[in-house]
């Protein structure tokens, strides 16, 4: 492939694309120092818009590519970051992993990303050998809390040569953690249901191993006790996060709470199973039976009826990981000291749709 290079005014000549612009030659071309350049290229902000502007036209037409190799080495970093996750096939593990790309590649920073066996594997040294000998300048790991699973994190005892960000666990001092605030999710999702009228509300929990689901029926029990309502064993169940355990596991919540008026469901995926359940029993949704989820897939909108949700936004859990560990990298180098880490926590909202909205049913939505 062939490239344009010379100076604005100058004679255009040809090279080949192997022989790339140098940083040298832009500054020539602009008539400015090499270091001028690089605090363009940097985007530093002591450089007036003059010239700033006109460096990058050169930059542009010399089609001038940053060495990241040169700015490792004059930095002393590898501008990598390690991404440690588990469970890519399910949706929440893969829309934060696409958060974490998009913030990263915007930073200028490129990802050694690693996928455990499962979410449940608790031996990391390795893992953490892999990425020390790779030079990565900070690491993310996004593997949610499950079961022991974080055993091995001591915030006290734990040495590491490079920051690490958690996602998704319960909040220790000394680690910092950005999160989704589940326990607000369930919590509002039940409220919600409080307010349309609902007074027999019952819980389709996920797998009580994870930290997420607790969470949320913590939510939903504080929310009923809260309102002086019911909160007992009968009217929940445990789940595993599929349809397929919805779908087995509802009916059962019936039979030992058949007064049963409306429910939150900690996934979209099970709440799934209950509108299909609800059709199936001439059960009226939300007139009989009032339905919220949580998630937001794209799919929840076409369920029939349409189904309220907790929507979590874990696109903007990776990109402010992505922010939170590049803070201390920086604040590390600058200043050689460590910086105050906290726990982030977005909070969720409620997308209100007809499976939930029994006080602005007119005529009614059957379940059938």
């Amino acid at each position: 492939m062939l490239s344009i290079t010379g100076t604005i005014t100058g004679t255009i000549t040809v090279r080949h694309k192997s022989n790339r612009a140098t940083i040298k030659e832009v500054a020539s071309a602009a008539g400015v120092s090499t270091q001028t350049v690089s605090r363009v290229i940097n985007n530093r902000p002591d450089v007036s818009p003059e010239t700033r502007k006109h460096v990058q036209e050169v930059i542009d037409q010399l089609d001038y590519q940053p060495s990241a190799l040169a700015r490792s080495l004059i930095r002393q970093r590898s501008y990598t970051l390690g991404v440690v996750t588990a469970g890519l096939k399910y949706i929440g593990p893969s829309r934060t992993l696409s958060g974490i790309t998009h913030a990263a590649e915007e930073a200028g920073y490129s990802l050694l990303l690693k996928e455990l066996p499962s979410f449940e594997t608790n031996e990391t040294e390795s893992i953490f050998q892999k990425l020390f000998s790779r030079h990565v300048d900070g690491i993310i790991w996004a593997v949610p809390e499950v079961g022991e699973n974080r055993n091995w994190v001591d915030p006290f005892t734990l040495v590491s040569e490079v920051p690490i960000v958690y996602l998704t666990m319960e909040p220790i001092e000394g680690l910092s953690i950005v999160s989704i605030d589940n326990y607000y999710g369930g919590k509002t999702a039940t409220l919600h249901l409080i307010e349309q009228g609902y007074k027999n509300i019952g819980h389709i929990a996920g797998p009580l191993s994870w930290w997420e689901a607790r969470q949320r029926k913590t939510g939903w029990r504080d929310a009923l006790e809260e309102a002086g309502l019911e909160a007992g064993d009968r009217q929940w169940v445990e789940g595993t996060w599929s349809a397929a355990s919805g779908n087995r596991l509802i009916p059962k919540l019936y039979s030992q709470f058949p007064e049963m008026d409306a429910i939150f469901v900690s996934n979209d995926q099970m709440a799934l199973s209950v509108l299909q359940y609800a059709c199936n029993q001439g059960i009226r949704v939300p007139e009989d039976l009032g339905v919220v989820g949580f998630d937001n897939i794209p799919e929840s909108a076409y369920f029939w009826p349409p189904l309220t949700t907790i929507d979590q936004n874990l696109y903007q859990v990776g990109e402010a990981a992505v922010r939170e560990v590049i803070k201390i990298i920086e604040e590390q180098k600058e200043e050689q000291r460590t910086l105050e880490v906290e726990t982030n926590t977005f909070k969720t909202n409620l997308v209100e749709r007809q499976s939930s909205l029994r006080n602005k049913v007119k005529g009614g939505v059957s379940g059938k």
